[in-house]
């Protein structure tokens, strides 16, 4: 009986070629979008995961609450780990850890610039960051210690165990020996780094990090396993009340602890709240791989429906000779699961082909997990899903079928079945157009941030870095010559980069100011011409000058900071910062220090003539950047011949701060292309369908006078309708989606009316081409040959 059932459905396969071969390709395109969307959901939510004890480790966050603002970040007091190890008896270990940098390394005549960290002892046994070589309790203890990754090991010294006790300069001026080799982090890890450094010793040359009143390392433990976090971050609520003296009476600073396993996902606040983050990505796509696999297994049904004229009467014969209704939908699921199953092996090969190309979009290292058995349960599961939710309304439907009424050609579909059909297109269709509007909105946000006026002049600007170099100690030098060279406008230099400014202080005071209310600036140390060389625009007063000796004292400030401060002219009035009496000299117009997906908020510039860390900014002559850059690295590498010559572009840096938007938005216009290839799939068997149910009637009409045109227009019309019923549910939606996922953003643009209309006629004119060529070969048919059809 099986073997019966699989070579009619191979037959009924063969012998409808163009419907098999419309149904696999949906079926195939729907799976295969899914596994890629699945795999790269299943790695983002893996991210943070694979530590050994990842469920007992945590973030130590900060609420920082001033002016009204609540503002949530990971910046701590250097001393807060080794403190809270010793409060806290939940606490098993605990570690101080600076953001990631690069740092120049030099073995004998190997030099590379290698990204690391410094981080507390307890770092890879709470990590449980497996070792190669060395004792994890020892292996970031000694203070000129140094531990690699074996990646490092076989560039500078060929295996890990040869590495173990060699020198490694850093930065061409210390030394350091490597006292452990650690395994390569995997591709998942939320942080990549190759070393790591000992945090005591960077303690005692950054005098600053012991200090309660600074903030800037992250804080990371290590709780017991029958600890409470919340009691936990109860306990670390007002932690630093009493030890940090400069906290002002209105201004409060509380701890609370955030999952390892949750940071990377859930990374925005707001107002003190979690706020979504990448975890907003993967629900969309989850939504998206869910609307895709629905397209698909409607087209099944739409197809299939339109072809139950034909296997009317193969139902009705069986029914006559005695076959029970369960083996009829038996026998039409498994049709559906074998065409599924078809479908999900050229899902499987297309996702082997397009891989790589994903990847390179993604920024991942995805494979198919091809040797993992939950891979093939994953997909055996697929396939019954998908092949009984496709084949489910076809066998039901058929299987019920009346074979006296059959055999007697009597064979009509009711109101009911007609209604649940068109229903089923305009889900399609609908959920096409929420696809498309998304895409649109996405789209012109992108193109929004890109050509937005950021208040500077980001094109023909270079950023060299003046950490850990030579250059930042030679920066007078480096900066007079260079202005000498071809292709050079103006040089200055920043504390901070023109992409992000984390430096914030609430050392800042003025006249009239209320004594019991604490403001946080933005501020950054800068040489001078860094009006010139940024391309700012002063609302008023002047930019830092040699001419002006006092200059050391002396502020600039941007709008914000004018309006927070409210001097009515606040050009030469007096401004306090970190206890240094000053004037303000000069009013910047606002201009974007950060992301667009915050606001710009008050900012304090200080003059710094010597420059030894943060940014050397290069502004170029238009169109000569080539010389430029060869001015540049001739001349670096004459002053700071031990570290290789590295620079970026700041127009194309920032392009970089918004990679997640532009991956977003590329990976939606490819699969909102996709759901509208399919549903157009399902639109033509609905065609195919209508032309066949109507074909008598078209005789008719044709006999009677009717023109090829006005019949093409009856049939189109009918769909129409559906795709406008379709935009008028979808557009709503697609509002009050984008809307939201606009709330990401400071500045953003509004969703016109335009956009819901250009979605609409785009989804009308998909229709009308894919539905054309059934009309026009139903209106073009004989008439003579449809009126005895039967």
């Amino acid at each position: 009986m099986l073997r019966n059932y699989l070579t009619i459905a191979w037959r009924n396969l063969v012998r409808n070629k163009t419907f098999s071969v419309i149904n696999l390709l949906g079926l195939a395109l729907g799976m295969a979008s899914s596994l890629l969307i699945g795999l790269w959901v299943q790695d983002e939510l893996s991210i943070g995961t694979h530590y050994p004890k990842a469920a007992q480790l945590y973030r130590v966050m900060e609420h920082e609450m001033a002016d009204g603002h609540i503002v949530t970040d990971e910046d701590t007091p250097g001393i807060l780990a080794d403190e809270l190890k010793k409060q806290f008896p939940e606490v098993i270990y605990a570690a101080a850890s600076s953001g990631w940098e690069e740092h120049v390394l030099t073995v004998k005549d190997k030099v590379e610039r290698q990204t690391g960290r410094t981080v507390g002892a307890d770092w890879l046994r709470m990590y449980g960051i497996p070792l190669v070589v060395g004792p994890p309790a020892t292996a970031l203890t000694a203070p000129n210690g140094i531990a690699i990754s074996r990646k490092l090991a076989h560039v500078y010294f060929g295996t890990p165990q040869q590495a173990i006790g060699k020198s490694i300069r850093l930065d061409n001026h210390t030394d350091y020996q490597v006292t452990a080799v650690f395994e390569n982090l995997p591709s998942n890890a939320p942080e990549q780094y190759d070393f790591l450094l000992n945090w005591s010793a960077y303690l005692k040359h950054e005098p600053w990090l012991n200090d309660w009143s600074n903030a800037g390392p992250g804080t990371r433990l290590q709780l017991r396993p029958d600890a409470d976090p919340d009691k936990v971050s109860a306990k670390l609520k007002t932690f630093l009340k009493g030890r940090n003296k400069d906290i002002g009476p209105s201004f409060n600073i509380e701890l609370f602890l955030q999952p390892e396993t949750e940071a990377y996902l859930y990374s925005n606040f707001k107002d003190g709240q979690r706020d979504g983050g990448r975890i907003d990505y993967v629900r969309l796509f989850i939504i998206v791989a869910s609307f895709l696999l629905l397209i698909a297994s409607i087209n099944f049904m739409n197809l299939a429906t339109a072809r139950s004229i034909k296997r009317a009467r193969e139902v009705g014969v069986r029914k006559v000779v005695g076959a029970e209704r369960s083996a009829l939908i038996g026998q039409f699921m498994g049709e559906a699961l074998l065409l599924t199953a078809l479908a999900l092996v050229l899902a499987v090969a297309l996702v082997t082909v397009v891989l790589p190309t994903f990847n390179q979009l993604t920024g991942k290292q995805l494979n198919l997990p091809l040797a993992q058995p939950s891979f093939w349960a994953v997909l055996l599961v697929l396939l019954l899903i998908m092949g009984s939710l496709a084949g489910s309304y076809p066998a039901f439907f058929l299987s019920s079928l009346n074979p006296v009424r059959v055999l007697k050609g009597g064979l009509r579909f009711g109101a009911g079945a007609q209604l649940f059909r068109r229903g089923l297109v305009v889900f399609q269709f609908g959920l096409s157009m929420l696809m498309i509007i998304g895409t649109l909105v996405i789209y012109r946000q992108l193109q929004y941030i890109q050509t937005k006026n950021l208040g500077y002049d980001r094109q023909n600007l270079i950023q060299l870095s003046s950490n850990n170099s030579a250059l930042g100690a030679k920066y007078g030098t480096l900066k007079e010559r260079l202005l000498k060279m071809p292709g050079i406008k103006s040089v200055t230099f920043s504390q901070t980069s023109p992409l992000g400014n984390g430096n914030t202080t609430e050392g800042v005071s003025w006249i009239g100011k209320d004594p019991t209310h604490t403001i946080s600036f933005h501020n950054s140390a800068i040489g001078y011409d860094f009006v010139e060389t940024m391309g700012l625009s002063l609302r008023g007063g002047r930019d830092f000058s040699p001419a002006f000796g006092s200059d050391s004292t002396n502020y600039l400030i941007n709008e914000a900071a004018a309006k927070r401060i409210g001097y009515k002219d606040p050009i030469g009035k007096p401004l306090t910062f970190w206890n240094k009496p000053g004037t303000i000299v000069g009013v910047l117009k606002d201009y974007h220090f950060n992301s667009l997906h915050v606001a710009i908020r008050p900012m304090v510039l200080r003059l710094q003539k010597t420059n030894h860390y943060g940014q050397i900014l290069v502004r170029t002559q238009p169109g000569q950047t080539k010389q430029a850059l060869a001015s540049l690295e001739q001349l670096s590498r004459q002053l700071d011949p031990n570290t290789p010559f590295t620079y970026l572009f700041v127009d194309a840096a920032y392009q970089q701060v918004y990679k997640s938007e532009t991956i977003v938005e590329t990976l939606a216009s490819v699969f909102a292309g996709l759901a509208i290839f399919i549903a157009c799939l399902g639109l033509f068997g609905l065609a195919t369908f209508t032309a066949e149910q109507r074909t008598k009637e078209i005789g008719v009409r044709k006999v009677l006078g009717a023109s090829v045109q006005s019949i093409i227009g009856l049939l189109s019309t009918d769909f129409l309708r559906l795709v406008f019923i379709a935009i008028v549910i979808s557009s709503p939606l697609g509002w009050y989606t984008m809307h939201r996922w606009l709330e990401n953003f400071a500045y953003k643009v509004s969703i016109e009316w335009w956009v819901f209309v250009v979605a609409g006629l785009l989804a009308v004119v998909i229709a009308l081409l894919t539905i054309s060529f059934q009309s026009i070969k139903a209106a073009l048919m004989n008439p003579v040959k449809s009126l005895r059809s039967e």
